[in-house]
């Protein structure tokens, strides 16, 4: 740059008198449209008054084509003759850039941006990297105001705001700043710290500020801060789609503009992972999210699949096992989004304005689970090696808990498809009560739990209902589940009372515990159970329960009420007797038996949920199944963190019409005077083509029983949906079925009973037992 010297000379006025080729040179105006005009239309700063003292300072001149130039002004006044000024010489000069120093060197090339600004926030000097940063020489920006030099309205008020701040507090400042770089075409972040430039005097006379580029350590810290948050946001359930949309929110739109989550179709289901195939790859869009509403860049509507060719991003990162980039312009790419946009019925250019692809495979414990793809189109930034890293270690985690959700559902079918298998489909049919259930496995984490229940028809028209709860969930409870229910049942065919049932049923958990992993394990396959009988001819219940919550009983008058007992000690545990409770209940009266999911819970009192179930029980319902959902409306709670069984049985009795009974003495003779009683009974009944055999089994029984038994003996007839006969005496030992020889004279009785009846059986009783025998009865 040419040194060029210029003059000027303002009167009194302000009006410009006089003006060089100088000062042509250096604002473009001629002399001829200076002289004459104001100094203010021409000096974009205000000139000092006219005074006798001298002075030196920066102003800036408005060039002829309307940009500022700064120059360093010099003005004298020009004294008359009685000494006061009467105008001004004013001198100026842009002088040719002097020989660099080292610290103009090192200014000049650091690697940081660095300008100085005057105190009303113009540009007095920048080095090469600011230049760079603003996209324009040092030559244009001189002298301007900073405002007018950048896009960013609200990064130039903050800058603005910082450069008044320095200037008027004389303190330095140190922030940073996120924008756009007008000539780097990506946004930066910035480390700026500004401090005042003083005169000796102390005066603020300028600003001088360095900014650095931290966007590499800003994008780290996102990219830290993003993976913080998918630990907290990512897997907070444990279902594979919600899983899926989690790592969309997440991503988008931080990381990306658009993304989505393609998954392999088995592991939606139960089958086994099969190989990545060479050729195109099947996947199954399970979310997808836009920035922009409607996502309008998805070419796969939620619940489809697509077939992925081998050279798309996709299916190269399924087959390398490793992040894909992918920028526009590449041919595959093109290729790729093109053939989509041909594929689509709409007709939606997918991936138009597509400019950075990112995909990354879906991997857990060794096995592939599907594609997570991010897309950039509004974001400036291509995606670089830096965010591959990082996508790798935000998917690993992701398919860990895309994974476990995976396991978690297949463990929760296989465990309920078990639970189902074992629970009773078809209660049977009997006349002693009328039942109604419901089963509503648990929705949280930890899996299917172990609540069961049965109903169990018996000997003597009685019938026996269950309930339970195994400690635990998953697999290994429901298994534990159906051991017991399998032991129950086959305990009942033994016909025993609940107490001692109960006490075999402990005794059974016991050993179970001691045959798996020792001991210790006890606790593990600890469980409760409630065990009732009902008989509809004496209309008794009778119960015990093992650490099993107490049933609740509704009367025909509309009263309920927990029915008072003493539960023992849950299975498992032994060395504590069960405690039998008997009731007398009237026709019609309504028993709730349930597992502790039902009233129990963190946040729910016991004594408040039992008083709900007892109010519930007694709410008006036209049948027991609307009953049952009634109870569970009212007291569960929305989400039941526990399975809940819950069973309904309505009582009935066995009227006088329908029960005979005859005490016999025990004299053979007496054996005919009961067979002849039977038939009578048999005929008024109706049911003559039953008297042959019935007149077998009555003969044969009170035979036994005189013979090998002791008093008192009786003879009981039960007509239900079959033919009972009963004969009941003293004696506690119990017959077995044997085969007799050839030259034997007895032992063919009861083997011919077992030949002409459906079953038969014997029960102890408190005083004695029972032998009975059941005949199917044909349909009127």
């Amino acid at each position: 740059m040419e040194h060029v010297v210029a003059a000027a000379v303002v009167d009194a006025r302000g009006i410009v008198t006089g003006w060089s080729e100088g000062a042509h040179l250096l604002t473009g105006h001629p002399a001829e449209e200076a002289v004459g005009r104001a100094a203010a239309v021409l000096f974009a700063d205000d000139l000092p008054p006219l005074t006798a003292d001298p002075w030196s300072r920066p102003v800036v001149v408005r060039h002829r084509d309307g940009r500022p130039v700064p120059l360093a002004v010099t003005a004298c006044p020009v004294l008359g003759p009685d000494g006061t000024p009467t105008c001004w010489a004013l001198t100026a000069e842009r002088p040719a850039a002097p020989e660099p120093t080292l610290a103009g060197r090192a200014f000049q090339q650091a690697s940081m941006s660095m300008s100085v600004f005057d105190p009303r926030q113009r540009y007095l000097r920048l080095n090469d990297a600011a230049c760079k940063v603003m996209g324009v020489p040092e030559d244009v920006l001189l002298g301007r105001h900073f405002p007018e030099t950048v896009e960013d309205a609200e990064h130039s008020r903050g800058f603005a705001f910082h450069l008044r701040q320095v200037t008027e507090t004389g303190r330095p400042v140190r922030y940073e700043s996120f924008t756009g770089a007008p000539a780097l075409n990506r946004e930066h972040a910035w480390s700026i710290e500004m401090w005042p430039v003083r005169e000796d005097s102390g005066e603020v006379t300028g600003v001088a500020l360095a900014a650095f580029d931290s966007s590499e350590q800003y994008w780290a810290r996102r990219r830290l801060a993003l993976l913080n948050e998918a630990a907290a946001s990512i897997g907070t359930t444990l279902d594979v789609v919600r899983t899926a949309e989690e790592v969309v929110e997440l991503l988008v739109p931080q990381f990306a503009d658009f993304a989505s989550v393609d998954l392999l179709d088995w592991v939606l289901g139960a089958d086994e992972p099969p190989a990545v195939p060479d050729g195109p790859i099947v996947l199954r869009r399970v979310a997808h999210g836009s920035r922009h509403e409607g996502t309008p860049e998805a070419g796969v509507r939620l619940g489809d699949t697509d077939a992925y060719p081998p050279y798309s991003p996709p299916a190269r990162a399924l087959r390398e096992g490793r992040a894909v980039l992918s920028q526009a312009g590449e041919p595959d790419f093109m290729r790729w989004t093109a053939e989509r946009d041909t594929d689509t019925p709409e007709g939606r250019r997918h991936g138009h304005g597509v400019h950075s692809l990112l995909a990354v495979p879906l991997r857990a414990r060794g096995t592939t689970l599907g594609v997570l793809v991010g897309i950039r189109i509004a974001h400036p930034d291509d995606y670089e090696a830096d965010d591959a890293v990082f996508s790798e270690e935000l998917a690993s985690r992701a398919a860990v808990c895309i994974d476990n959700a995976r396991r978690f559902a297949r463990e929760r079918t296989t465990a309920l498809a078990l639970q189902h298998s074992l629970l009773p489909r078809g209660l049977p049919g009997q006349a002693a009560v009328e039942v109604a259930h419901r089963y509503l496995p648990s929705g949280s984490t930890a899996g299917i739990g172990g609540d069961w229940f049965d109903v169990i028809p018996l000997p003597g028209s009685r019938v026996a209902l269950v309930v339970g709860d195994v400690v635990g969930h998953g697999i290994p409870s429901s298994a534990t589940m159906g051991r017991l229910c399998t032991a129950v049942r086959t305990l009942a065919d033994v016909d025993l009372p609940p107490d001692e049932l109960l006490t075999h049923l402990d005794d059974l958990v016991t050993h179970l515990a001691a045959y798996d992993d020792g001991a210790d394990e006890v606790a593990e396959l600890g469980a409760t159970c409630l065990y009732a009988v009902y008989d509809p001819v004496s209309r008794h219940l009778t119960l015990a329960a093992a650490g099993h919550p107490a049933p609740a009983v509704v009367l025909p008058d509309g009263t309920a009420h927990l029915v008072p007992m003493t539960p023992g000690p849950p299975l498992g545990v032994g060395g504590l007797p069960f405690e039998a409770v008997e009731l007398e209940l009237p026709e019609g009266a309504v028993v709730a038996l349930y597992t502790d999911g039902l009233i129990e819970d963190r946040d729910r009192d016991v004594d408040r949920s039992t008083g709900e179930l007892c109010n519930a029980l007694t709410a008006p319902a036209a049948t027991l199944d609307a009953l049952c959902d009634t109870v569970l409306k009212a007291v569960l709670p929305e989400e039941p963190s526990d399975d809940v069984a819950l069973l309904l049985a309505r009582t009935r009795v066995l009227g006088a019409d329908q029960v005979a009974a005859w005490d016999v003495e025990p004299d053979p003779a007496q054996v005919a005077t009961a067979r002849r009683a039977a038939t009578e009974q048999l005929a008024a009944w109706g049911l003559e083509e039953a008297a042959f055999v019935t007149e077998l089994v009555v003969s044969e029984l009170v035979t036994n029983a005189i013979r090998y038994g002791e008093p008192p003996i009786r003879l009981r007839l039960i007509r239900d949906r079959s033919l009972i006969c009963e004969v009941s005496d003293g004696s506690s030992t119990s017959p077995h079925l044997r085969r007799a020889h050839a030259f034997d004279e007895g032992g063919r009785g009861l083997l011919l009973v077992a030949q002409l009846t459906q079953r038969w059986g014997s029960r102890q009783t408190d005083r004695g037992k029972t032998i009975w025998a059941e005949q199917t009865l044909e349909p009127r």
